[in-house]
């Protein structure tokens, strides 16, 4: 358990005997945070095989069932009850973050095309999930719940046992009925430390007493921000990422031997084609490969149409009449493109944050499960020809704060030295930072100790929010 800085495990001292549990577990990098702040696990639910291997191998003292929430649920509840039993306290925290897919942009985007079209709305089932987990949570009774997901979950309807067609949140709330208050928060991972512009929709509820207290006195269960995009208010200015990667070794993604690291761990990015490198080199910090200008030297000129994209219908898409070649000289611009049937080179399809360098004043956009990718959102390192290293998307999302091991593992009955590659960018991707879980398990932690906020305390309210961290 993560009890101190010196041991790297986590950032506040804490005491043992509270517990946690999470359902949709992942590889458990979320629950790193939780515990740092001094939590222990308990049980974990997992469907992957492969998420729940790692997770295993990191929380060696938690009840791992791996499979379909809707088919583990009672098992679930069991562990915990004992585990309740033997330390004799209820379960403090519990975790739900169900899957997040569903709940996106694009997939909201078909959900209202269809509607606009007359079709039956076609419901995303990983969306219902959360009520199989609900299930859970009122035989649980936990003092805490925390839901993560999309800010696009404020917005997402699904389906109730009734068949009623009805917003996730409002469900929530009514299953959980009134022994629970609570709300939904948007946050953002930067205000808090965490060199990466994410965004999460962080629902809180407590059966608390103490909390419910500090709840109706207008305190909120998200913790004060430490940081702000400008510094101001007394805040820090966000970290950027040039900021949170400086050290690591140079890589070039134009051949093998550059593109690795032979010192630092998981150091390594794909070598890209030669077509792509040239994209990539041309292509300006916070800008797409898509505006690149003129490379003729007898040219240069820079006034090419850029790329752009277009709402149709309320469906956003790329523009489709972007040049590949330049307006004044003709000479072909070093823009993504494919080949046509007849084999004719056409601008690529893609919006304009794909083939995008990063910013290097700003945080790291989103980590998504493609960061590995050039065509990705806005994955092209800030000032180097490639992409980033799973060691930097590491640092990005706080895991290296942290002690998580990659292996080995056992996977489909055969010892793996470590995950692959593959798993890694996928469970990096999926999961939330867990600097900010920990921030907001020792900032829970706080709402429920009667000796910390009292009545006579609420007057300082502001200046007691900003001490938290």
């Amino acid at each position: 358990m993560n009890q101190s800085p010196s041991n790297g495990e986590g950032i506040y001292p804490r005491k043992r005997g509270r517990l946690f549990a999470s359902l949709f577990s992942g590889a458990g990098i979320g629950d790193l945070g939780y515990r740092g702040a001094g939590l222990q696990a308990v049980a974990m639910c997992e469907i992957e095989e492969d998420r729940s291997a790692l997770s295993r191998i990191n929380f060696p003292d938690s009840a791992h069932l791996t499979g379909d929430v809707c088919e583990m649920g009672s098992g679930f509840v069991q562990v915990v009850h004992r585990t309740e039993a033997v330390v004799g306290s209820d379960l403090f925290l519990l975790s739900c973050t169900a899957p997040c897919q569903g709940m996106s942009k694009s997939g909201q985007g078909t959900l209202l095309k269809n509607i606009r079209e007359g079709k039956r709305p076609v419901l995303d089932p990983r969306n219902a999930l959360i009520l199989p987990a609900l299930d859970i949570i009122v035989e649980l009774q936990p003092l805490w719940i925390v839901f993560e997901n999309v800010i696009e979950m404020r917005s997402t309807s699904i389906m109730d046992r009734k068949g009623n067609f009805r917003p996730i949140l409002d469900i929530i709330a009514e299953t959980l009925g009134a022994n629970y208050v609570g709300s939904a928060y948007d946050v953002e991972f930067a205000d808090y430390g965490i060199p990466q512009r994410r965004q999460r929709l962080i629902t809180v509820f407590t059966r608390d007493e103490t909390a419910k207290w500090n709840f109706n006195e207008r305190w909120s269960f998200i913790p004060p921000a430490s940081h702000d995009r400008d510094g101001r208010n007394g805040k820090l200015p966000w970290v950027s990422v040039v900021e949170a990667l400086k050290g690591f070794p140079p890589l070039d993604a134009s051949t093998a031997s550059l593109s690795r690291s032979k010192v630092v761990p998981f150091h390594h990015v794909p070598v890209l084609d030669a077509k792509k490198y040239e994209w990539v080199r041309h292509t300006k910090a916070g800008e797409s490969a898509f505006n690149n200008q003129c490379i003729n030297p007898e040219c240069m000129f820079q006034g090419n149409p850029i790329h752009g994209n277009i709402s149709n219908d309320g469906i956003n898409q790329s523009k489709r009449d972007t040049p590949l070649y330049c307006v004044e000289c003709g000479s072909l611009l070093p823009r993504p493109y494919a080949y046509t049937a007849s084999g004719e080179k056409r601008i690529m399809s893609g919006f304009t944050s794909a083939y995008k360098r990063m910013s290097a004043d700003s945080p790291s956009p989103a980590l998504t499960r493609n960061f590995s990718y050039a065509c990705s959102d806005n994955k092209v390192h800030p000032h180097e020809n490639r992409v980033l290293s799973l060691a930097e998307a590491m640092k990005l999302q706080t895991i290296s704060d942290y002690k998580y091991k990659w292996g080995p593992l056992m996977l489909n009955g055969r010892r793996a030295e470590r995950a692959s590659d593959g798993l890694i960018r996928l469970v990096i991707g999926e999961s939330v930072p867990p600097s900010f879980t920990e921030q907001l398990a020792s900032h829970l932690i706080v709402m429920s100790d009667p000796c910390t906020l009292t009545a006579g305390m609420v007057a300082e309210r502001p200046a007691m929010q900003l001490s938290l961290l």
